[in-house]
């Protein structure tokens, strides 16, 4: 949980990016029990990213957190009682791992272009924007009732790829976006369903000194760094995530072949909306300038 929590705090990524796996895979803990402490855990280290980050006075963009945060609480409802029961989480993390690498070799791609653009915030913000990050918000919150997080990396693809929100901006808006819907997924667990086991309760008293700590520290940090660089470590984290997976789940080949297909259809993907968002971007400027 120290690199768990650091990483929450200094990237997109929440601290049970990397404890969930650890748990469920190498040390065999249930998926409900893992899932339910992600929760827990992350209401102290990633509250206490955000608060300062809100201290602090750190650029994070209002639009992405608030309409995303109102689709992820209904997401994170409906995946809790409707979604979580029918998807195995193996086959989920396989998923999910190779989607976020197709997004950082194209975000990498992107920001090879020497004349990419990014802003501080999403530009000519308009009603079909909301609608967008209300839909992305709410598809984030499925995935994370399934893993305890998730909304945030999801949203941050859409972001910096398609909105080219500076990495600088986006990342501490997707940890307050993911400390609210920790806080809620945590209350509907020990108190809604009250399915909080001893175990998770156990671990996550004995993890609360380690986040509260690293998880602020990883804010400050990354909050101290240049752009590129925050994308560089977005990079390593992405590639290391998804051959950890790899190497601990060890794939059956079809489960390879799913990985492939993901990881070609994300990329197109969002090798797209890159170029799509560009075009846009170059007609409103010609139409403006005539």
């Amino acid at each position: 949980m120290v690199f768990g929590s650091f990483i929450a705090g200094s990237s997109p990524e929440g601290s049970a990016a990397i404890a969930y796996p650890v748990f469920t895979l190498l040390l065999d803990i249930p998926p409900p029990v893992a899932r339910n402490f992600a929760f827990a855990i992350q209401s102290i280290g990633m509250t206490s990213a955000t608060l300062l980050i809100l201290g602090l006075h750190i650029k994070v963009e209002w639009n992405y957190i608030r309409f995303v945060t109102l689709g992820g609480v209904f997401g994170l409802v409906l995946g809790t009682y409707a979604v979580v029961p029918l998807v195995s989480p193996v086959m989920a993390k396989l998923f999910f791992v190779s989607l976020w690498l197709s997004f950082g070799i194209a975000l990498w791609l992107e920001n090879r272009r020497p004349e990419r653009q990014v802003f501080d915030e999403i530009r000519n913000f308009k009603r079909s924007d909301k609608i967008n990050l209300v839909l992305f918000g709410f598809i984030g919150g499925i995935i994370s009732s399934l893993f305890g997080t998730g909304i945030n990396i999801f949203t941050y693809c859409i972001m910096t790829i398609y909105y080219r929100v500076s990495e600088k901006v986006a990342t501490p808006s997707s940890v307050i976006i993911m400390t609210i819907e920790t806080i809620l997924g945590f209350f509907i667990h020990a108190q809604v369903l009250r399915d909080f086991q001893p175990a998770a309760f156990e671990m996550w008293i004995a993890c609360v000194p380690v986040v509260a700590f690293f998880a602020p520290l990883g804010a400050f940090v990354i909050s101290k760094l240049p752009r590129k660089s925050i994308a560089q470590f977005l990079y390593f984290i992405l590639v290391v995530q998804f051959f950890g997976a790899m190497w601990v789940i060890k794939p059956s080949p079809w489960q390879l072949a799913m990985c492939s297909t993901v990881l070609a259809v994300g990329l197109g993907t969002f090798t797209y909306l890159a170029r799509v968002r560009r075009a846009s971007s170059t007609e409103g400027a010609a139409g403006s300038g005539g």
